[in-house]
């Protein structure tokens, strides 16, 4: 186990610049899609999909222990936590530590409603106090060497600069910016100028503190561009993955695939989901989600797509990729 004094997150990619992070996405960045994106090219970190820690101190705690499996290939990989209380994200920190993930992200900025009516995620933008003993909480749980990192947005319903400030304060070692309010959700186009000014801020505030942008990437050159532009440290790619599983690669070779190409990897997603969740953990619905990833760009893929989604076993669905699309199933 590598010595924490040597902790390879700290020490290694946080002093590239930039690095490249796959966003962490409730139902879609579990495991086995980590796994696959690894394979196609893989970004400088990953994260998990938010846990809640008030469930995983609870007698419900293996119905969410799934969402924090990960494999080798996956490293280095942070898992990301939400709740409300200080001492649940205290015993989860150091059980994380013990798991050996190379750190602990806060989710601070998720607007679903369901989340943010108990007060948790982006509602925490207005609550300072719960913030500050959350961090300090997840800080004591963590030890020295374990980084701690927040991801969240410019603001609740308004630009709150006041927040970032907040958050600079607590000395982080890595800080997420998602160019819009928690108001706004995806609804209008991310403010790249304002993750360029909370770096600014971080210049002045909490210089050690890596600063990554979040909002609308597309392309790893268009992040390329914005780290340069707005001298970030990082650039995190969430909804782009799913026009282009190469999308971390330098040279992406997703536009020349073929049809049976993508079949293929459609395949090995599913048959990588059926080995990993044989216990039911996720349910095979999940599959749905990523079909268009794959079955898209091609005559008769929305076709394809509609049979394929109508299987209900992974065994099924399995046999019916096992047709080319010129068998016969389009």
């Amino acid at each position: 186990m590598t010595p924490l004094h040597t902790h390879p997150l700290k020490n290694n990619l946080l002093n590239k610049a930039p690095f490249f992070v796959l966003a962490p996405m409730d139902d879609v960045t579990d495991t086995v899609f980590r796994q696959i994106v690894a394979d196609c090219a893989k970004p400088d970190l990953f994260i998990t999909e938010f846990v809640n820690v008030d469930g995983l101190q609870s007698p419900g705690r293996k119905r969410l222990l799934h969402k924090l499996r990960f494999s080798p290939k996956e490293q280095p990989i942070i898992a990301q936590l939400w709740g409300l209380k200080p001492e649940n994200f205290y015993k989860t920190t150091k059980e994380l530590v013990e798991m050996r993930f190379a750190g602990v992200d806060l989710n601070m900025g998720c607007p679903v409603k369901t989340v943010i009516k108990n007060g948790a995620c982006a509602a925490l933008i207005n609550n300072r106090e719960l913030t500050g003993e959350i961090i300090d909480a997840t800080r004591a749980g963590a030890k020295k060497h374990f980084p701690v990192s927040v991801k969240t947005r410019v603001g609740y319903s308004d630009i709150d600069l006041g927040w970032i400030e907040f958050l600079l304060s607590k000395k982080l070692d890595l800080l997420s910016i998602h160019g819009r309010t928690a108001k706004q959700k995806s609804l209008v186009p991310a403010n790249w100028d304002l993750v360029g000014q909370v770096r600014e801020m971080r210049d002045v505030l909490c210089p050690s503190t890596k600063i990554v942008g979040n909002g609308d990437v597309h392309t790893r050159q268009q992040g390329l561009e914005l780290a340069k532009k707005h001298k970030l440290d990082g650039i995190m790619i969430g909804r782009g993955i799913f026009h282009d599983p190469f999308i971390f690669a330098q040279s992406s070779p997703w536009a020349g695939y073929t049809p049976q190409q993508k079949v293929n990897l459609y395949r090995k997603h599913v048959e990588l989901f059926a080995k990993t969740w044989k216990n039911g953990e996720c349910k095979m619905e999940t599959l749905n989600k990523f079909c268009k990833i794959y079955i898209n760009g091609f005559d008769g893929a929305s076709e394809m797509r509609a049979q394929l989604m109508a299987c209900k076993s992974t065994d099924e669905l399995l046999e019916l990729l096992s047709k080319t699309p010129m068998q016969g199933i389009i």
